[in-house]
């Protein structure tokens, strides 16, 4: 090898490690700044982060439906959907339930705490494909987290859309999230809120029963509706079947496949739902996507 074809290709290599060096590892999390903490339910907080540096300010600017993953220091991260308004890029929005090692100690963060955030990653909710259409909420339990950024960018350009409709259903009414909102969001009928529980004491005076049967209850068009629905995958199969039986078809109905991840940037293979990865292929799915996976056991 000449001379210059030797000095041409160490020239190469160190423009390449050079481009390398200033990627950003989709690996490494960015430092947050926890600055508020609200209790939603038991067990169940509302976590506002900002961003500590100009790196992770970049972190703040996502698609309703995206999520992040959380790292809770000395405990290891976990993915979390984002629950706040889009509109605010200033700021991250997390509901989160204490269910194992991580999610518990994010419960337990108090103002000032430290988190490490990576992402957003995922799709999104199909809130302009709905332009013009009737807007068809179905959330179940925590569910209703995921789903609220699609809310706001939908009541943020209301008269864009027909009606919109939330279906709610959790365990009993001490688990509804977001109760204030929900009031608030129905009274000045920005949309059709409509709230079930499982089971009820004297003190519900609302619906008792699962989403399913609000379903069957509700007044919509079938051909001009788009529905999006967020919960556990049982109650998520049981809905979109619900919503084929008033006539919707497949592919106008859209489900959020949350499923545990690792790396969420397709590495490990841990969240593969049949021929997709959740992390880069979902969490979004168009019901004809996913539908026949759900007949299929252990997958």
């Amino acid at each position: 090898m000449s001379v210059t074809k030797s000095a041409h290709k160490t020239a190469h290599e160190a423009q390449c490690a050079c481009h390398a060096a200033e990627a950003p590892d989709p690996l490494a999390p960015e430092p947050f700044r926890v600055v508020e903490v609200k209790q939603e339910i038991e067990g169940c907080n509302t976590l506002i982060v900002e961003p500590e540096t100009d790196e992770a300010k970049k972190l703040c600017m996502y698609a309703p439906g995206q999520f992040h993953m959380i790292y809770a220091f000395g405990q290891g991260e976990v993915p979390i959907s984002i629950s706040g308004d889009p509109a605010h890029s200033n700021r991250l929005v997390f509901t989160i339930m204490g269910v194992g090692p991580v999610s518990d100690a994010l419960t337990r963060l108090k103002e000032g705490d430290k988190v490490g955030l990576r992402g957003p990653f995922g799709n999104h909710w199909p809130v302009e494909k709905a332009a013009g259409r009737d807007v068809l909420l179905v959330a179940g339990g925590l569910g209703l987290a995921p789903l609220r950024p699609a809310i706001y960018s939908i009541l943020a350009k209301r008269d864009l859309f027909s009606r919109v409709m939330l279906l709610y259903g959790t365990r009993k009414a001490e688990s509804i999230l977001f109760q204030d909102q929900l009031a608030e969001w129905n009274k000045h009928m920005e949309m059709n809120v409509s709230v079930t529980v499982d089971t009820a004491d004297e003190h519900w005076g609302g619906h008792v029963g699962l989403v399913t049967e609000l379903i069957k209850e509700t007044n919509f068009s079938p051909s001009r509706t788009i529905a999006m629905i967020c919960g556990p995958e049982v109650m998520m199969r049981f809905s979109a079947g619900a919503l084929l039986e008033r006539g919707m078809k497949a592919n106008q109905v859209y489900v959020s496949m949350e499923r545990n991840m690792k790396c969420a940037v397709g590495l490990c293979g841990r969240c593969q739902y049949g021929p997709y990865f959740m992390c880069k292929d979902g969490p979004i799915f168009s019901f004809d996507q996913v539908e026949h996976l759900y007949k299929v056991r252990e997958v």
